[in-house]
């Protein structure tokens, strides 16, 4: 309860900048994510795991209501979780669903190659970003089980004059003393279907535990619930 009290209490003493609220809701703006009448879609899926391909299907009805049926147990919860990540990153939503809800304060920090830096303030997460020509091109997280960094490298415009990532680097790093751990190297690609933009491939390269991993999905034959 001490602990509860004491963010309270910090929340209360930190004023939102509107500054800092109006670079991140531009920047949430122009971000590409489905419509909000978005049903869904359905497509064949090919998973290739450092040479060894395997194929089967996937359906997406939301940003939490993926299913992949794929002939192997692991592969098929390791790519559900991949496109449920997908899903849920793209998923509609609004500004003050998501960071707006919470009090933002800039950092500083103006001229670093990435952009500005901005905080978001009591998500429990310990939350910042940076962000450059309404894109946010950096998130950092900080909890007690996990840290990680996500660099935004690249980006697509789309049809819709929206942002739509297309490569991003994650370091992952020991909360206690900031080694890194382990790091995922991801490459995607898109494919327009009447007026979604839906994903085409993804790759990722991964260091886990000493190992360099290479896998792919795959998206074929798409088609609109």
């Amino acid at each position: 309860m001490m602990g509860t009290a004491t963010e309270e209490n910090e929340k209360t003493e930190v004023q939102d900048d509107p500054k800092a609220r109006e670079l991140l809701k531009a920047a949430f703006e122009k971000t590409a994510r489905w419509q909000s009448d978005f049903k869904g879609f359905q497509a064949d899926l090919r998973v290739n795991v450092n040479g060894k391909e395997t194929k089967g299907t996937v359906t997406v009805k939301g940003p939490r209501d993926v299913t992949v049926v794929i002939d192997d147990a692991d592969l098929q919860t390791w790519a559900q979780n991949q496109i449920g990540m997908i899903a849920v990153h793209r998923g509609p939503r609004n500004f003050q669903e998501s960071d707006g809800k919470h009090t933002l304060t800039l950092g500083g920090e103006e001229g670093h190659p990435l952009g500005q830096r901005l905080n978001i303030q009591g998500d429990g997460m310990g939350s910042w970003y940076r962000i450059k020509d309404n894109r946010i091109t950096q998130i950092n997280r900080n909890m007690p089980q996990a840290a990680f960094t996500i660099n935004v490298e690249d980006s697509a415009m789309t049809q819709d004059q929206q942002h739509l990532t297309t490569r991003y680097t994650v370091y992952y790093f020991s909360p206690k003393d900031r080694s890194l751990k382990n790091v995922d190297s991801f490459s995607d690609t898109h494919i327009r279907i009447d007026n979604s933009d839906l994903p085409a491939t993804r790759r990722i390269i991964s260091y886990e535990e000493g190992e360099i991993v290479a896998r792919t999905l795959t998206f074929e034959n798409h088609t609109m619930l």
